[in-house]
C-alpha cells in the first residue's frame, strides 16, 4: 500500500532521542523501532561512507516494513570527488541495494555547491543512465540555479525530460534569526548553505527538506504554506517525500510530528505510531 505522504528524519540513529522516540536503554539497531513511527529516511549516512556492505543491506531488508521508504544519497566519492565524470561506482552503488529496492524512495543526488551550469552534461549522462524503476532526486546548491534565469531553465528542462525530482531545501526557519548564544543554531547555519527556496515539482516525488528553526513558533509559522502546495501535490496523484531537520537534530522526531499532525488537519494521512515513552506511559 502507497502512502500519500512519506515523512521521515536525516537518519534513524541518534543517541539523543533515547527515551522519546526510543526505550531509554535502546538497543543499537533501532530501525524497526523508527520505522514503527516514521515511514522514510534520508539515509545520509551513504554519503559519507559510501556502498554499504551486503551484511548491513541485508539487515536493513529484514528490518524495514513494506511501506517504508529509504531515500539514500549516493556517495560523496561519486557526486563530488568525481563530479559525475565516472559513473561506474553509481551503478554498483544502486545494484548493491537490490535487496531494497523495492523500499526505496527517490535515491538523492546532491551536488556541490560550485557544481554549475557547465557541467550539467554530466547531470545529464548520469539522468538518462538512470535506471527506470527507480526514482531519483537531485539537489543543487549552485547559485545560478536559483536566479530564475537560463541556468535554472536548464536544469528544470533536464529535471523533467528525465522524470527526476528536484529536491527543494527550505532553510528559511534556520536563517530567520542571528544565532545569538545557541551553539547548534551557529553551526547550523554555518553547515547549511543559504539559498532561495523555489517551489517546483520536476516528477513524481516532490522531496523537501525542511530545516527547522529550535523556536517551534518559527517553524510552525514558515511550514504553513506547504499544507496547501502538498496536499495540492497529493491530490494531483503525485507522493511527496518529507524531511524534517532542526538545529541540532535532538528535537526533529517532534517537530516531525507536529508537522505532520498539522498537515493532517487538511489532508487524510495515517496516524504516526507512538514513540517510546508513550508507549510506556500507557502500560500504567
Amino acid at each position: 500500500m502507497t502512502c500519500p505522504l512519506y515523512i521521515g528524519l536525516p537518519m534513524w540513529s541518534n543517541q539523543d532521542w533515547s527515551g522519546t522516540l526510543y526505550p531509554r536503554y535502546a538497543k543499537t539497531d533501532l530501525l524497526s523501532d523508527y520505522a514503527a513511527v516514521f515511514s522514510s529516511v534520508e539515509g545520509n549516512t551513504t554519503f559519507y561512507s559510501g556502498t554499504p556492505k551486503p551484511e548491513t543491506i541485508a539487515g536493513w531488508a529484514r528490518q524495514a516494513p513494506a511501506n517504508f521508504r529509504f531515500c539514500f544519497k549516493l556517495p560523496a566519492s561519486v557526486t563530488h570527488d568525481q563530479r559525475l565524470t565516472r559513473l561506474e561506482e553509481a551503478w554498483g552503488f544502486l545494484d548493491a541495494l537490490a535487496p531494497l529496492h523495492d523500499r526505496l524512495g527517490p535515491t538523492m543526488v546532491q551536488l556541490p555547491r560550485d557544481f554549475g551550469p557547465d557541467e550539467l552534461p554530466q547531470l545529464e549522462a548520469l539522468l538518462a543512465a538512470w535506471p527506470a524503476h527507480l526514482a531519483c532526486a537531485v539537489e543543487v546548491r549552485h547559485p545560478d540555479f536559483f536566479h530564475k534565469g537560463a541556468a535554472e531553465k536548464a536544469l528544470n528542462r533536464l529535471l523533467i525530460t528525465y522524470r527526476a525530482n528536484r529536491v527543494m531545501l527550505d532553510v528559511r526557519p534556520l536563517f530567520s534569526t542571528p544565532a545569538n548564544d545557541h551553539p547548534g543554531l551557529a553551526h547550523a547555519q554555518q553547515e547549511k548553505p543559504k539559498l532561495p527556496l523555489h517551489v517546483l515539482s520536476t516528477a513524481n516525488h516532490p522531496v523537501i527538506r525542511f530545516i527547522g528553526h529550535v523556536d517551534k513558533a518559527i517553524n510552525v509559522g514558515y511550514f504553513d504554506a506547504w499544507k496547501s502546495r502538498l496536499a495540492l501535490w497529493i491530490n494531483q496523484g503525485k507522493t511527496p517525500f518529507l524531511f524534517v531537520h532542526t538545529a541540532d537534530n535532538r528535537e526533529s522526531p517532534t517537530l516531525a510530528r507536529q508537522l505532520y499532525n498539522d498537515l493532517q488537519e487538511t489532508t487524510p494521512l495515517p496516524p504516526l505510531g507512538p514513540f517510546a515513552h508513550e508507549k510506556q506511559s500507557q502500560l500504567f
